[in-house]
């Protein structure tokens, strides 16, 4: 009665499963084997290889993500350039109130001219790189559907 007792009782840790996985597997890979291997794992973006090898075995979906060096790249310095953007319309606003505290309303009316043509030139601009990228994501993004 006593040796019932003693394995009844909670020990801690982690719980047991009810069914563990108690059977192993071996298997040899050749160098190019192993090389293609891997490149499946880390693309499936599995973290366990045990689960992955399971999934490959009993054919189970494996979902795998390509990461495109170029768009990634594209996205980067588009996401760079728009905080440019608005940091240059926070500086225009700032312009803007300077030029009528510190000119008279003549002086500053002509320096808003100049600043009003170069806006326009960047507005034009801003529409030519909306259109890239529309462009960009139908000839490379969307091709799935």
């Amino acid at each position: 009665m006593e040796n019932e007792e003693r394995k009844n009782r909670n020990k801690g840790g982690r719980p047991s499963k009810l069914d563990p996985a108690i059977h192993r597997y071996s298997i040899s890979l050749t160098a190019e084997e192993n090389a293609r291997f891997l490149t499946l794992f880390e693309t499936s973006g599995m973290h366990v290889m045990a689960h992955f090898i399971t999934a490959c075995v009993f054919q189970k979906g494996i979902k795998t993500v390509k990461i495109d060096k170029a768009t990634m790249d594209y996205y980067m310095r588009l996401t760079s350039f728009y905080s440019q953007f608005r940091a240059v319309g926070v500086n225009y606003n700032q312009v803007v109130k300077i030029l009528y505290q510190k000119f008279s309303e003549k002086k500053a009316s002509a320096y808003l001219y100049k600043l009003e043509k170069q806006t326009i030139e960047l507005a034009v601009l801003s529409e030519r790189i909306i259109q890239l990228t529309e462009e960009f994501e139908k000839r490379h993004l969307k091709q799935d559907s």
